[in-house]
């Protein structure tokens, strides 16, 4: 399935937040013409929210009524509308909803208070937190269906999430929200409390007045609180991280990287050994190398090589593959940066091999067969033959050592035989000469002899 930025304003090619094309389907004719979104489930899943937020959203700027089916994962607006311009539409969603104000990432999470009527948005990857500042028409419908989220993530107390669960309870009894939403899963997770067959409490109201007293829900208290679930979380999950898709791991090894870089930490060694071990523990050794090369390296590569030279060297000394894995990445910074760093391709290998971060035998290797499997056919010719010189030039330095190494060996099997002929004849004069030298002598010196 075809792919795109989350943020389509950004075009560099790897951008790491995607999201499928809007896939959309026209049914029915006349009155009854309606647009089904097809993968509206996948789009809401890449862009980290509900599935009814854009597809309302569609309705409020369309003029259209919208209609959910939850089941069967069938989100539709009324209407014939086309897949472009649903995908227009939602850009304006993402910017009004998904993208964060300061850092325009798509990694936020919407922080709605009912009780309020308030909806604030909150940034994992640079920490900012706000009230929503858009006055949309779909402002309505979030309020009154809040994300589905556990209470304990947002510092919630228990008898919120329980007060949560009856207020809903309530509702379902009065009926399904507008289009036949069904919000049984909303509930699932609302509180600790279970509830027998029979749909009754197992703990009283007097059990719940009795308890809240004791609980601090100061901000600094709520914030140690989820600091303490967020360590024994990592505590539990640590040994799961290998059972994820590698793709999951890359990622995960990709935003220690990340924040190791924006907060300038790479150049301890303390935070090499750090970056080693976690691509070890989710058993990426060889392929953290395209990670490496996708954030550390730009247009100013020859500076960076010298940089991060001793941090390459952990991943790429004695291991061939993740050698192999870094030209790839390699491939693809040249690619991004071409009208630079194209002509600079034969330098830059250089700089590695003579950093002793690429080996002689892998640039060979790769230089043998044009392959497609990390940037364009074309692109990746193009740098084989701007490589060429400095290939032919490994190569001749191999031939000349190799030539050298032969004559070397002849040359020492003739002096050795050489030195053992002269040693036998030189041997027997020098000796008679020195006997007759002391032959001559007036004393005879036993320890010269």
């Amino acid at each position: 399935m075809a792919t795109v930025n989350v943020n389509r304003s950004v075009t560099d090619v790897f951008y790491r937040y995607k999201m499928p094309k809007i896939n959309a389907k026209v049914e029915g004719k006349g009155n009854g013409i309606k647009t089904v979104i097809v993968n509206m489930a996948e789009v809401a899943r890449a862009i980290g929210r509900p599935a009814t937020y854009p597809t309302k959203y569609f309705g409020c700027e369309l003029g259209a009524q919208t209609q959910f089916d939850h089941k069967n994962e069938r989100f539709i607006v009324n209407g014939s509308h086309d897949a472009s311009k649903l995908q227009d539409l939602l850009d304006g969603f993402i910017r009004k909803f998904v993208l964060c104000p300061e850092c325009d990432n798509p990694e936020t999470d919407l922080i709605v208070s009912a009780k309020k009527g308030t909806i604030s948005q909150g940034c994992k990857a640079c920490g900012f937190h706000g009230p929503l500042e858009i006055n949309h028409k779909v402002n309505t419908f979030i309020l009154k269906n809040p994300p589905n989220m556990n209470p304990a993530t947002q510092g919630a107390s228990l008898t919120e999430g329980k007060r949560s669960k009856r207020s809903k309870k309530g509702g379902a009894e009065n009926g399904n929200t507008e289009g036949g939403q069904d919000n049984s899963a909303d509930t699932s997770n609302a509180g600790d409390d279970t509830i027998d067959s029979q749909g009754s409490n197992n703990v009283n109201d007097e059990d719940d007045d009795a308890g809240c007293w004791t609980t601090d829900v100061s901000e600094e208290a709520v914030r140690a609180r989820m600091q303490d679930l967020t360590d024994g979380a990592k505590n539990m999950t640590v040994s799961d991280d290998i059972d994820k898709p590698e793709k999951d791991r890359i990622d995960m090894f990709y935003e220690m990287v990340k924040k190791k870089r924006d907060s300038g930490e790479l150049d301890s060694v303390q935070s090499h050994k750090e970056l080693a071990t976690e691509a070890k523990r989710l058993d990426i050794q060889a392929k953290a190398t395209l990670v490496l090369a996708e954030l550390l390296f730009s247009v100013n590569i020859s500076q960076e090589i010298r940089k991060h030279r001793n941090l390459l060297l952990r991943f790429t000394h004695d291991d061939p593959k993740a050698q192999k894995y870094l030209i790839g990445g390699l491939e693809q910074v040249i690619a991004l940066h071409a009208d630079k760093m194209m002509d600079k391709v034969a330098g830059i290998f250089k700089l590695f091999y003579d950093s002793d971060v690429l080996e002689e035998k892998v640039i060979l290797e790769w230089a043998a067969k044009v392959s497609k499997k990390y940037v364009s056919k074309e692109i990746a010719t193009q740098i084989h033959e701007k490589a060429k010189p400095f290939v032919q030039w490994l190569q001749e330095a191999e031939e000349e050592e190799s030539s050298e190494e032969e004559d070397s060996e002849v040359e020492i099997e003739y002096d050795d035989r050489a030195n053992l002929n002269s040693l036998k004849k030189e041997v027997p004069v020098a000796a008679k000469k020195k006997v007759e030298e002391d032959d001559d002598g007036d004393d005879l010196n036993i320890d010269e002899i």
